[in-house]
């Protein structure tokens, strides 16, 4: 699968340690340090001299980037990932998938919280979904292998408080910044439920090129939304391309920091070029980073 999107956790002083979890509670999973600390660091980041910066984590093929830094930031339930348990993953063995879930299930509760207990539902007869040691929210899914099938892992935004009932507007939004993108499924609440308005979406899927997301509006309100605690990441080829999604998704000026912006749902982006990694290896590019609003593939 080709990745356009890859999401960020941001985590305390930890990502190293959660790398090691994860790639013992997930299937198919490896993490590795991409990026360690300069061995002089600003003020506010002393004390990091060496440590992992960046922790790569590969899910089944699926990309997520763990950011060590401090406690400023914290993941919330606002975006959550999908783990799609489908038979077909597991040579169709239907009893196969669901140990697996429960597996996993069993790790990732170790020390965290569950938001919904794993149990049959009306759209899955094995389902829960959970806050990990981290905050980092999953939910694990039985999936019937007669639908269309999915990826492992699916990015699932659900939009509350300042941003409900725009969960359509927003991904509307989204597709236009994008030549490739199209609506999956799109399931609507038919009468007012909670916070939902009648035709507001219950649960809805979206993809950009082969990539798939999960999007919804939220029925209760909640006391968390959308923060830098996870951020979506725009890989993008050339510096017309950072600036066209800059120039597009930005609407929090005060936000705008080292490629880092809030858009107008209040969803954290960060706009890069592809060869991130390779440009911040030049001697003093970390501190030129620091120094930006919107990266300048140039000034590297």
């Amino acid at each position: 699968m080709t990745q356009k999107i890859v999401p960020n956790l941001w985590f305390a002083g930890d990502a190293g340690e959660a790398g090691e979890f994860y790639s013992r509670s997930l299937p198919r999973t490896t993490a590795h340090v991409a990026m360690r600390y300069p061995d002089e660091l600003p003020d506010f980041q002393k004390g990091l001299e060496g440590e992992p910066v960046v922790v790569e984590l590969d899910v089944a093929g699926f990309r997520i980037t763990m950011i060590n830094s401090d406690d400023t930031f914290h993941p919330t339930p606002s975006i959550s990932f999908m783990l799609n348990f489908d038979p077909r993953l597991f040579d169709g063995d239907a009893e196969a998938a669901r140990a697996a879930l429960d597996e996993t299930w069993a790790a990732l509760s170790d020390g965290g919280q569950a938001l919904m207990p794993l149990g049959e539902y009306p759209f899955s007869p094995h389902y829960g979904w959970v806050q990990d040691r981290y905050g980092v929210s999953w939910q694990l899914m039985l999936t019937d292998p007669t639908g269309g099938p999915r990826p492992f892992v699916i990015t699932q935004i659900m939009f509350s408080g300042d941003a409900q009932n725009k969960a359509r507007e927003a991904v509307d939004f989204y597709l236009s910044l994008f030549d490739d993108g199209a609506f999956g499924t799109v399931v609507e609440y038919p009468e007012a439920s909670g916070t939902a308005a009648a035709g507001s979406v219950m649960i809805g899927e979206f993809r950009i090129g082969d990539q798939w997301f999960s999007f919804m509006d939220s029925n209760v309100r909640h006391e968390f939304g959308f923060t830098p605690g996870v951020s979506l990441e725009i890989r993008c080829a050339d510096q017309a391309e950072i600036d066209h999604f800059w120039n597009a998704l930005s609407a929090v000026p005060e936000a705008e920091q080292c490629g880092w912006l809030v858009d107008r749902y209040g969803v954290s982006w960060q706009v890069v070029p592809e060869s991130i990694g390779e440009l911040l290896a030049k001697p003093g590019a970390y501190q030129r980073m620091l120094e930006m609003k919107k990266l300048v593939i140039a000034d590297f």
